[in-house]
């Protein structure tokens, strides 16, 4: 059989898959974002997912070696465009995390940890319809590289040590409130207000 026509069967294959996951997701919980996925939607998702990514992708292994410099760019690129759904951790245990459907995975998690390089590759590259995961790839060299660097720190994202979680704090970025607050900070520093009262946390 021709590649083209092992790509349509395995195209409509995901449809179908992708069309049953959604039905019993609506059947079984609607469509409100508060319940978890039940355990066969998770299931025929993931089975969805490993027939649409090419295979010629998954196979790929990760070009970069990594060296302090590009884990440390790692570090700071997922701080500041991963960590508000994943978390600096990777755990996913974020206010935004906690409230998509399906939830931010757990990155430390095995599920995560036994994809290829070039599954997470791709996963990061092109996002994934229907979840909170958006494409973040711009098909430059560049831009690939920066990839390949968050595969890397994936990979090392269950041994982040205290002071690497640290380092990344102060990437992330940081809410209207917060700013509001480090502003009132400031002038008062400089003399120009009185002390800020300290903010309730917004519920």
């Amino acid at each position: 059989m021709s590649t083209v026509g092992k790509w349509i069967i395995r195209l409509f294959a995901a449809v179908g898959v992708l069309a049953t996951v959604a039905a019993l997701g609506f059947a079984l919980t609607g469509i409100s974002a508060r319940e978890d996925p039940p355990r066969a939607e998770v299931v025929m998702a993931r089975a969805a997912r490993g027939l649409l990514i090419p295979a010629s992708t998954a196979r790929a292994r990760n070009p970069l070696l990594p060296t302090p410099e590009t884990l440390r760019s790692a570090r700071a690129h997922w701080a500041d465009h991963c960590a508000s759904c994943h978390g600096n951790d990777g755990k996913g245990d974020t206010k935004m995390g906690r409230n998509l459907y399906p939830r931010a995975p757990d990155m430390t998690a095995p599920a995560t940890q036994e994809l290829s390089d070039g599954e997470l590759f791709w996963i990061i590259e092109n996002g994934i319809k229907l979840t909170g995961m958006p494409a973040w790839g711009a098909a430059s060299p560049e831009d690939d590289a920066e990839t390949w660097e968050l595969v890397q720190l994936i990979r090392l994202l269950p041994a982040l040590t205290e002071a690497e979680l640290a380092e990344m704090k102060r990437h992330n970025p940081i809410s209207r409130a917060e700013l509001e607050q480090e502003l009132e900070m400031e002038r008062f520093l400089a003399g120009e207000d009185a002390p800020p009262a300290p903010t309730e946390p917004h519920h």
